[in-house]
């Protein structure tokens, strides 16, 4: 009979936290999700308090066999104003912090710890292929995304295996890049961002979380990890799939960088940078996508 396992989810109640409680076997996992407002358990999932900036979880919560942090505030959410930066960097860094400390405390250590990064590591590159072991870019998601990391790899003594995720755009309907994709489909046209050149890497939400599962089963998964499809795909050409798979007759039509760079300041890298990210690890580990084409990821979402 298989032993139960005790799953800790932080950031379980965003995007990708929800669509991997609901895929664990509730025959295997007890999840415990930290969240900061108390809420009722359901069937194997259960909520336990927590103030990252702080450094409290409560007590409440039993030792895990398993520990996966995706907490930390969106980074496309607001401009990136001097106190933005400081608060998307806190968010990040307390909540490893705070789960190194709460590691570090008890007698039966976690064997796995799974940490999120981003495809934002490496920065601009234009059409630099870039698999995990490129150096990082020299701009403020590059740092961020680098201190994000070197804290989670502060939890790999505490743990007999790391592994970090530099995800890429996730495509789902819940949540992600898809839905601001079809902001503007009311009005009959779509938009790609600046010369549309730059390379968008992205990844299915399904994927995504059969990543973690597959990271979770499988001991070979350790270190970092690029999280995108196998599909090297332009803004514009993804842009062009949407239109295609949404039904109707749109226009697409460019945003200029310049415009971008007006009204979103240095954000406009979100949607302006180039990275040409390369799943080399998944591929050498064999990893079965459901999604490798971009078109078809849509046409399961739409």
């Amino acid at each position: 009979m298989l032993q139960v396992q005790n799953i800790v989810i932080a950031g379980g109640t965003g995007l990708v936290g929800r669509h991997l409680a609901i895929q664990l076997d509730p025959n295997l996992f007890q999840i415990y999700i930290l969240t900061r407002k108390k809420r009722p358990s359901q069937d194997n999932i259960h909520y336990v308090v927590w103030d990252p900036a702080s450094g409290f979880i409560d007590d409440t919560l039993p030792d895990a066999d398993i520990v996966i942090n995706l907490a930390g505030e969106g980074i496309a959410e607001g401009r990136w104003t001097t106190s933005r930066k400081k608060a998307l960097l806190d968010s990040r860094i307390q909540s490893v912090q705070t789960l190194k400390k709460w590691i570090s405390s008890r007698r039966n250590k976690p064997s796995l710890f799974i940490g999120a990064s981003a495809v934002g590591y490496y920065g601009h590159r234009g059409d630099e292929e870039l698999t995990e072991d490129a150096k990082p870019g020299h701009e403020y998601m590059s740092q961020l995304c680098m201190d994000w990391e070197k804290s989670s790899l502060e939890i790999k003594p505490l743990v007999q295996r790391t592994v970090l995720l530099r995800i890429g755009i996730v495509l789902s309907m819940e949540g992600g890049a898809l839905p601001k994709m079809l902001m503007t489909k009311p009005f009959g046209f779509l938009s790609y961002f600046g010369h549309g050149r730059q390379y968008y890497p992205w990844i299915h939400i399904s994927d995504l979380t059969g990543i973690i599962m597959e990271s979770i089963r499988n001991q070979h998964y350790e270190g970092i990890i690029n999280a995108v499809s196998p599909q090297e795909i332009t803004n514009k050409k993804a842009m062009y799939d949407v239109a295609k798979k949404t039904g109707g007759i749109f226009l697409v039509l460019p945003v200029p960088a310049f415009l971008l760079k007006l009204i979103l300041g240095e954000m406009s890298k979100v949607v302006l940078n180039s990275n040409r990210v390369i799943p080399q690890k998944l591929r050498e580990l064999g990893f079965s996508f459901k999604y490798i084409e971009f078109d078809d990821a849509v046409k399961s979402l739409l």
